[in-house]
């Protein structure tokens, strides 16, 4: 009998909130789960430098360290792998005033969700749920 083995996924994820209070969540094509705006961190790379280049890449966002405040690392069962988990460095992230984001790259589409009343018609990825479980407490 062969144990299970589970792969960790170094990753970050941006916590974008809007003034209304609604969190930013994102889906990549095809799949289902939504999830923050994130991804791999890879070899070699800064955490931080890896949000930035995830931000830009996913929503044409350019992240400046003074729009940044590290929240911790989190980990989590992964929305769209089986057998792995993620580790992730999570940062809230300020978006200027009146930026839209636009869904980039391998991105499908994007919503906004009250972390108060996450219930919408998408699956959320497990992580998400647990951040935006955090800010509703």
């Amino acid at each position: 009998m062969t144990a299970s083995t589970t792969t960790t996924l170094h990753i970050v994820a941006a916590v974008i909130v809007r003034d209304d209070g609604r969190f930013l969540l994102v889906r990549k094509r095809g799949t289902s789960a939504f999830m923050q705006v994130g991804g791999k961190v890879e070899p070699g790379e800064d955490p931080l430098d890896a949000l930035a280049r995830e931000c830009s890449e996913e929503i044409a966002l350019e992240v400046e360290p003074a729009q940044v405040r590290p929240l911790g690392r989190f980990s989590a069962v992964a929305a769209n792998e089986p057998d792995h988990v993620v580790d992730a460095h999570v940062f809230a992230v300020d978006v200027p005033p009146g930026f839209e984001p636009e869904p980039q790259a391998e991105l499908a589409e994007l919503v906004w969700v009250d972390p108060a009343d996450p219930v919408t018609t998408h699956p959320i990825a497990p992580l998400s749920h647990d951040l935006l479980a955090l800010a509703a407490s």
